[in-house]
């Protein structure tokens, strides 16, 4: 690290837990955020502002009027423009020595299985069951971590998957893919606007703990929030050996 950022991460260096070999690391990995959004807002601002070297936003919509009640990284000023290109913009401002690459695009599963590849961690930051599964099939064939969080109404949720570590499940042993979920959708439900905030945070921790090797994850917990009443609680998330996706008889 050169004098400038010595002094711009000098915070995070005076962590015993991360100091200098942990930022060094924060400055060479690779993050890639599936969602420009609620979620994908702070998460973007906070691994910028971390330090986090080169970051992959993907997503295929516009910045909304409606938007900017909870997606920080948006303003007024760039309604219209795509949210990636708008998440850009934000990080650059915030951060311009961070190498930005922006995807105007839906994931599907041949462009994820190139993405996820090139990635030290993903962020699943999407809105919808059918991309989440395809981000998780991704990261198991890579072992590729995966920090996932999701937010509607009042009720958000965190975890973090890793195929590296045998006792990890994956997104799929704790919501099947052939299990019926109602799909909700802010448009219809409507969501607390810090929630996103508070849980898109909370990935960026995550993903920067996995970068930095500090300390204990998510890995094998569900962290669910009650926005209404602030009240954490902590499901523990045992592997599925017959998952179609990560299970003993899938190679």
């Amino acid at each position: 690290m050169d004098d400038h950022q010595l002094l711009r991460y000098s915070r995070h260096i005076l962590l015993d837990e991360i100091g200098i070999e942990g930022q060094e690391r924060i400055l060479a990995s690779h993050a890639l955020v599936i969602g420009a959004g609620g979620l994908g807002s702070p998460v973007a601002l906070y691994l910028a502002s971390a330090g986090v070297g080169r970051i992959t936003l993907v997503d295929d919509d516009v910045v909304d009027l409606t938007n900017l009640q909870r997606q920080i990284a948006h303003t007024t000023a760039r309604v219209g423009e795509s949210k990636v290109s708008s998440a850009q913009a934000a990080i650059a401002a915030l951060n311009p020595h961070i190498h930005v690459h922006a995807l105007q695009a839906r994931a599907d599963a041949v462009q994820l299985d190139v993405w996820v590849a090139a990635a030290d961690v993903v962020l699943d930051c999407s809105d919808n069951f059918s991309t989440r599964h395809l981000i998780n099939a991704a990261c198991v064939k890579h072992q590729t971590p995966l920090v996932s969080g999701a937010a509607i109404r009042f009720d958000a949720q965190l975890s973090v998957y890793d195929a590296n570590q045998p006792q990890s499940p994956c997104y799929a042993c704790v919501f099947p893919e052939d299990a019926a979920f109602e799909e909700t959708r802010c448009a219809t439900m409507g969501v607390f606007a810090p929630l996103v905030g508070i849980i898109g945070s909370m990935q960026a921790a995550e993903a920067l703990k996995l970068l930095s090797g500090m300390g204990s994850t998510l890995i094998g917990h569900l962290l669910m929030l009650d926005g209404r009443s602030m009240d954490f609680s902590n499901m523990g998330l045992p592997r599925n050996p017959a998952c179609r996706v990560c299970g003993d008889a899938v190679p």
